[in-house]
This record gives structure tokens, C-alpha cells and sequence, in this order.
């Protein structure tokens, strides 16, 4: 199975710009008035706090199942043509997997993938799947947990 969340990219390109938009406004509305001198600098912070938290939600997450192997990517969405930045790729054998584990935060939502490496040791792997439709959510969790399922008949039989 594959899926990914590409379709949400508009939607956070388009918040990017209402955001820089919105501070740009601030800037020249709080420069004509002087009523607001002393609470400009903590407006700003709010906006860049706003900024930076959106920055680390929005990420591009793709799973693909397909095949003899498991494939999970995470990367950012803006400029990901240009600049390979905040990429996170892991690729291992269905065989491999040994556990998942999905984190709901408030804010952040985390797919944690636990599987063997060929030396036998085991590897912890976390993805951003914040902006991951519900339903391709469970599309998700259906194939990790089939997969999990087929690993426990092969080593029990």
C-alpha cells in the first residue's frame, strides 16, 4: 500500500503566506500608532513562535509497503525541490519490523517504527504524520499491523 500527503501542501503554502502577510501588516500598522510601542516586541515574538511551530508540523510524509520492503519517508514541504532539508528516510525488509506506535499529541502526531537492522540490533525511527488524513492514517496502521501480524506466523511456524 502507498500513501502520502502531498495534497496538503497548498493549504500550508498558503498559511505561510497569510502568516508573512499578517506580520508585514503589524509592522506598518505598529509603526503608525503609538498606543502600541511597548507590546510590538512581544506581538512579534508571538508571530515568530506561531511561525516556528507551524514550521516543524508541516512536513510531506509518504509510506509505501509495496513489495518485499517498507519504505517511510518524511521532508519538509517548502523548497524541497531545491534544498533536500529535514528529510528523513528509512527502508528495511517487512521481516524487519518489529513494533510501531502511533504518539498523539496535542499539536504533533508521530509514527514511531521500531525495527531490526542486518547487524541484529534494533532501530527506533520517529515521522511527523501531523498533517496525515485520518483515514490514510488507518490505511497505515492496517498494513504496519498486517505486517506485524505476518512476522509473528513466520517465526512461530
Amino acid at each position: 500500500m502507498r500513501t502520502d500527503n502531498r495534497t496538503v501542501k497548498n493549504t500550508v503554502v498558503s498559511i505561510y503566506f497569510i502568516l508573512i502577510v499578517f506580520g508585514i501588516l503589524m509592522i506598518t500598522v505598529f509603526n503608525s500608532l503609538d498606543f502600541f510601542v511597548d507590546s510590538t516586541f512581544f506581538i512579534f515574538l508571538g508571530l515568530f513562535v506561531v511561525l516556528v511551530l507551524f514550521h516543524s508540523i508541516a512536513g510531506y510524509f509518504e509510506y509505501d509497503s509495496d513489495g518485499s520492503k517498507i519504505i517511510i519517508l518524511n521532508k519538509g514541504l517548502i523548497l524541497t525541490e531545491y534544498i533536500n532539508y529535514r528529510e528523513n528516510k528509512v527502508e528495511f525488509a517487512r521481516h524487519q519490523l518489529i513494533g510501531y506506535k502511533i504518539k498523539d499529541y496535542f499539536l504533533y502526531k508521530s509514527l514511531v517504527v521500531l525495527y531490526k537492522t542486518y547487524d541484529g540490533k534494533q532501530a527506533k525511527e520517529r515521522f511527523n504524520v501531523t498533517l496525515l488524513k485520518r483515514r490514510k492514517m488507518r490505511y497505515v496502521k492496517q498494513s504496519l499491523r498486517k505486517t506485524l501480524k505476518e512476522n509473528k506466523k513466520r517465526k512461530e511456524g
